[in-house]
């Protein structure tokens, strides 16, 4: 045997011998993120999902390169290798059709910035952006303020004499 292996065979030898003796419990309590609750070994049912806002307004956008969020319901939408249902409604000529939104140029654009005639492959999965919307409670709180407020209350603080 090579004196090169005797540190790794060493090593390998020393971390078995830590790992062997450690006692994890298994009734500890798991850390209390989005679902609190239960110990390490056990394996909760997920949450019940909410239900997906209808409302069809747009939303305002809290950032300029903010993807639009979905404002209708999309389930039991096809979106995967063999089809996109939201291209139905939301493509060049679809969108003359339906009234809809049409998706954004950059979709129809290749990585090099070259336009292309169909959805670009990169972009024909709607959902890798853009989510719907439940109305549920949210998880943690949020103070954010957008571009717009914070210039809003500058012009405010400003204004005062």
């Amino acid at each position: 045997m090579s004196l090169r292996l005797l540190p790794l065979l060493l090593l390998a030898a020393f971390g078995l011998a830590i790992a062997g003796e450690l006692n994890y419990p298994l009734d500890a309590p798991a850390p209390d993120g989005r679902r609190p609750g239960g110990t390490l070994s056990q394996t909760l049912p997920a949450p019940v999902l909410g239900n997906e806002e209808n409302k069809d307004l747009r939303r305002e956008r809290n950032y300029p390169e903010q993807p639009p969020t979905i404002p209708h319901s999309i389930r039991g939408y096809q979106v995967d290798a063999n089809g996109n249902k939201c291209l139905t409604c939301h493509s060049r000529a679809g969108s003359a059709r339906s009234q809809a939104p049409m998706i954004s140029i950059t979709h129809y654009m290749d990585r090099d910035g070259q336009p292309l005639a169909a959805v670009s492959p990169r972009r024909y999965f709607c959902t890798q952006c853009h989510v719907t919307q439940q109305e549920v409670k949210p998880l943690v709180g949020n103070n954010f303020r957008n571009i717009d407020h914070l210039l809003e209350d500058e012009a405010a603080a400003t204004a005062k004499p």
